[in-house]
């Protein structure tokens, strides 16, 4: 039997070029798959806002995952920009890092983080994901609106 893998979850500031090219492949590969009007994946410039914290997930010292939490205010925050490496998928990374991601919603006293994505077979892996740690469907919520392309899941946080 292996030992389960041990990743690196680290706040990231955008500035390095290796995680530009990480980002730009995620909008690049989600703006492909969406229709105009449909991806709402945030660029290098929006995840950089005061309102988003971001992470990196390193195994090894490579780059094998990132994702996002903002700040939509009162309470609410939205879980963005979740990505797995292509050769990495399915092996734990975003479970590490939604587990971390969560943990930092809590601490930081968020009664709800929400999230979009989309609707068809690409998704249904990030779907289940979500659904396997009780985030469960729900209507769009602020900024979204109903968009037959995107799915609107949102998770209650324990309250002390």
């Amino acid at each position: 039997m292996t030992a389960p893998t041990a990743f690196a979850i680290e706040k990231d500031d955008l500035s390095g070029p290796e995680i530009a090219a990480f980002l730009e492949g995620h909008v690049l590969q989600l703006r492909e798959l969406s229709p105009p009007g449909s991806s709402h994946a945030l660029d290098l410039d929006a995840l950089r806002a005061p309102e988003v914290s971001f992470w990196r997930v390193s195994e090894g010292g490579s780059l094998v995952g990132c994702g996002a939490l903002k700040d939509l205010g009162q309470g609410l925050a939205e879980l963005k920009s979740m990505r797995t490496s292509p050769t990495r998928v399915r092996s734990g990374v975003a479970s590490a890092l939604l587990t971390h991601i969560l943990g930092e919603a809590e601490q930081r006293g968020f009664e709800r983080v929400s999230l979009e994505t989309g609707s068809f077979g690409f998704f249904a892996p990030a779907r289940a994901l979500y659904t396997r740690f009780g985030f469960e469907y729900c209507a769009p919520f602020a900024p979204y609106t109903e968009d037959p392309h995107s799915v609107f899941m949102t998770l209650e946080l324990p309250r002390d």
